[in-house]
């Protein structure tokens, strides 16, 4: 169970907030999305979810552009696309998980294999995966990883008894995680941790004990804090476990948009 906080101030906002607000992500874009012959863009990703992205929206993945990947902020933010060659392609789309980066300026898109060859009418997709540069229009949307909470995976570069890396599993909503903070449980002594790269975090002052974890999240027009009203890690937390933190993430972030671009393609469409 997620225990949310008021609103933080308007000052902590607007520092935590400042890399979140250089677009309107509800809107629909155009791009460009390019074929990957395997499952895992780039081979498993800059984003570290490494084998486990394979088990991640079944295999629909993607490496984003600069412009998705943000510096890592973009790590499991989820898209719906569909391509505009209304010969070859299906309207039903797809949607995709961003697990990784890629550095090519002419595309927004690298596809994974699934995802791509799902853009296809019945019969095309070998004919698609020909082109070099397929264009597309795409939006941000809500992920959902059907009834999961929140997880963190401590990562192998733990080392007992103060340094801990943690790895951010299963992040629904349409929401990003800006700040994290541990603390032992039942104790008042918060201490911040640092990121990494996309969603692994790290601190070399973790507390000993049990340790309950909160986070600050973007939502509604505001931030907030998300914690778990329950020990997080056991004080014998182990490299290379999955903890379940008991909560779950389902805010949609709002944004203040104006003159949002409307797309000619209804994107409630359901996708198979």
């Amino acid at each position: 169970m997620a225990v949310l906080l008021p609103a933080l101030s308007s000052c902590i906002l607007l520092l935590l907030l400042a890399s979140c607000a250089s677009a309107c992500e509800r809107c629909v874009r155009q791009g460009k999305a390019a074929y990957s012959p395997s499952t895992i863009p780039t081979g498993g990703g800059i984003c570290g979810y490494g084998a486990m992205a394979v088990e991640t929206n079944g295999g629909f993945l993607a490496a984003g552009g600069p412009r998705q990947h943000r510096g890592g902020l973009g790590c499991g933010r989820c898209f719906q696309m569909r391509c505009r060659d209304a010969k070859i392609c299906s309207t039903r789309g797809v949607r995709v998980v961003l697990t990784d980066f890629h550095r090519n300026n002419r595309t927004d898109f690298l596809l994974g294999g699934p995802a791509f060859v799902g853009l296809a009418k019945p019969g095309m997709a070998q004919q698609l995966t020909r082109l070099d540069a397929l264009p597309i229009e795409y939006k941000r949307i809500p992920c959902d990883y059907n009834g999961k909470n929140l997880s963190i995976l401590v990562e192998e570069q733990s080392k007992k008894p103060s340094k801990l890396v943690i790895k951010f599993l299963y992040q629904g909503g349409q929401t990003d995680i800006l700040a994290v903070d541990v603390a032992q449980v039942g104790s008042s002594d918060w201490r911040f941790m640092s990121r990494v790269h996309g969603p692994v975090w790290t601190m070399d002052r973790a507390p000993t004990g049990p340790l309950q974890l909160r986070a600050v999240v973007t939502g509604g027009y505001d931030g907030k804090w998300v914690w778990a009203d329950k020990e997080v890690l056991p004080a014998d937390w182990q490299p290379g476990q999955v903890y379940d933190t008991g909560a779950r993430i389902d805010d949609v972030a709002r944004e203040s948009c104006i003159g949002c671009a409307r797309s000619r393609l209804d994107w409630e469409m359901k996708v198979a």
